[in-house]
């Protein structure tokens, strides 16, 4: 069992049930799944961009990535239905638990000019999406053999049914966030 898992079993349910008032352990919020997406939109021009990114986002995650593709045509972009455009990973249990260890604790503090994560980053159902501007701040990836900066989005996706109730999840799990 991961050191998050742990923490979550031992520390932070026993708190959310004195904090919300819960009756029953399964009645705790939980975190279902953590996505991780990287948009190439270069990859148009360059596929081997495409194949960096997706090899650069399995080595973050621990977990092969999948190479996303349009959806639909869009002329303004040059974008034809079906082109790749993009890579993700979807992880769950463990994995997640050990890439969230290492965004909280490694990952985050190496944010040039880190204060912690604002509160606006929940969408209303207890969601939260966070973006990232430069994927080298994860210690997996190599600096000299990168070709060029990538973007990530990161969302966490939980069972709770409001932003309060989420926040003191992740909190309490040692997201950093803002005074």
């Amino acid at each position: 069992m991961s050191r998050l898992n742990e923490k979550y079993r031992t520390e932070v349910v026993p708190a959310m049930m004195k904090e919300f008032g819960y009756e029953s352990i399964m009645a705790v919020p939980r975190l279902k799944k953590v996505v991780l997406n990287m948009g190439l939109g270069e990859a148009i021009q360059n596929i081997k961009i495409l194949d960096s990114g997706v090899e650069e986002l399995s080595l973050i995650a621990g977990q092969r990535a999948v190479i996303t593709k349009a959806r639909r045509s869009i002329a303004g972009f040059k974008i034809r239905q079906g082109m790749p455009i993009g890579c993700m990973v979807t992880l769950r249990r463990n994995r997640m638990f050990d890439f969230l260890d290492k965004l909280f604790n490694v990952a985050l503090p190496r944010v040039r000019d880190f204060r912690g994560l604002p509160d606006r980053i929940f969408d209303g159902r207890a969601n939260c999406s966070i973006g990232i501007k430069e994927h080298i701040i994860f210690p997996e990836i190599d600096y000299d053999k990168m070709d060029k900066m990538k973007g990530l989005n990161i969302s966490i996706v939980t069972t709770a049914k409001t932003d309060a109730e989420g926040h003191f999840l992740l909190k309490n799990l040692g997201m950093p966030f803002r005074s």
